[in-house]
């Protein structure tokens, strides 16, 4: 029986065998072709399944992998999408603005530490994407820089936002967050803190708007101080907001209300410094500053102050350890590579000055990188009218 039955295959297995092989390159062209049809007519799902056929056949086809990722994107099916953009990211040749949608669907997929990485890459690779990209990655960008503590980048790239296009609620929650010194997304803080977040993020945008309208700012700062006087960091914003209209003194009061509610604030401490070390009044300044370095003895912020007022003291010693210890915590910070060279040269030490001079040079350039496109092209705009 089994001898029969291989006699009947052989004759089938042979015709298989010499049949004429598919042609997988003219299979994969119509392929190809069907899904950008598909995908141009609005046919979703059916486009998905012909781009995900394309780079099986084909696994190096970057546009497959780009048009893939970017339709399982608009479906909201982030997991998907994520995917599809790695693998285009390593197939293309420039990859620029598929580090912003890696970025956006890892912020979805709540791997944020990882999205704040990517957003930084992006950044790196010139801001690249069409403005509706550049405005939503930017957003998300700020929103991770709250998340992580860094509220000065985070506001920087917001008041590019509103600068154009103007406020909204999106935005003035966002600024409200970073304002106030809160590490949170706008998904994740208590509902009862809405109201302060709105009133501080609706005065910060309209600070930011141009034409700026600081009486509008100060109207919503007052009713913030009226409400939440004695919440965590509202002096404190209250302190930003007056010194950035020019009002040093009445900024500085601020700072010092901040300190009779939250005598461990170490961004009011460290704003007090600057002022007095502003004013040359070193003794109060050297106090405030070590008070932030207690405090937070890994803060490079709080070092480099330190470091600054020892400076101005002509404390070179002690200015160049502190200096020195900044520059451990944030190697990437050119003014504090650029204070460390002072103190070199005044300490005599000259070529280690040269040296960190060059690393200024060098973290300056690369901090240019981190500039989003529209707020390049207003500094190249004012640069232009003042030859």
């Amino acid at each position: 029986m089994y001898i029969f039955a291989m006699v009947a295959v052989v004759p089938l297995l042979a015709l298989v065998l010499s049949a004429t092989p598919v042609d997988s390159s003219q299979n994969f062209e119509l392929i190809a072709k069907q899904a950008d049809a598909a995908r141009q007519s609005d046919h979703v799902q059916r486009a998905i399944e012909l781009y995900g056929e394309g780079v099986r056949l084909r696994p190096e086809w970057s546009e497959g992998w780009w048009e893939l990722g970017s339709l399982y994107y608009d479906q909201d099916r982030f997991p998907e999408a994520e995917t599809s953009f790695k693998r285009f990211i390593t197939k293309a040749p420039k990859p620029g603005p598929a580090y912003a949608f890696l970025a956006l669907c890892e912020y979805e997929n709540r791997d944020y530490d990882r999205s704040l990485e990517h957003f930084r890459l992006w950044a790196t690779k010139g801001w690249a994407g069409s403005p509706e990209l550049i405005d939503v990655a930017v957003f998300h960008f700020a929103l991770l820089l709250t998340r992580e503590g860094r509220f000065v980048e985070s506001l920087y790239l917001l008041a590019t936002e509103v600068q154009r296009r103007g406020g909204s609620p999106a935005l003035a929650e966002a600024m409200g967050l970073a304002s106030l010194r809160m590490k949170n997304l706008p998904e994740d803080y208590p509902p009862e803190q809405r109201e302060m977040v709105w009133l501080a993020g609706s005065s910060a945008v309209y600070s930011a708007l141009p034409p700026v309208d600081f009486a509008r700012a100060d109207e919503f700062a007052h009713r913030l101080e009226q409400h939440y006087g004695i919440a965590p960091n509202v002096h404190y914003f209250l302190g930003t907001l007056l010194s950035y209209e020019g009002k040093k003194a009445e900024g500085e009061k601020q700072f010092r209300r901040e300190l009779e509610t939250s005598q461990q604030n170490t961004a009011a401490l460290l704003e007090l410094a600057r002022m007095d070390l502003e004013s040359d009044r070193l003794d109060e300044a050297a106090i405030f500053a070590r008070q932030a370095v207690d405090l937070e003895p890994k803060n490079a912020d709080a070092h480099h102050v330190l470091g600054r007022v020892l400076l101005a003291a002509d404390k070179l010693p002690e200015s160049v350890k502190e200096l020195e210890t900044a520059k451990q915590l944030a190697p990437d910070g050119a003014t504090i590579r650029s204070h460390l060279a002072m103190a070199y040269s005044r300490s005599g030490r000259k070529e280690e000055a040269k040296a960190e001079m060059a690393a200024f040079t060098t973290l300056k350039e690369k901090e240019g990188v981190f500039v989003p496109p529209a707020e390049k092209t207003k500094t190249e705009k004012r640069a232009g009218a003042s030859k």
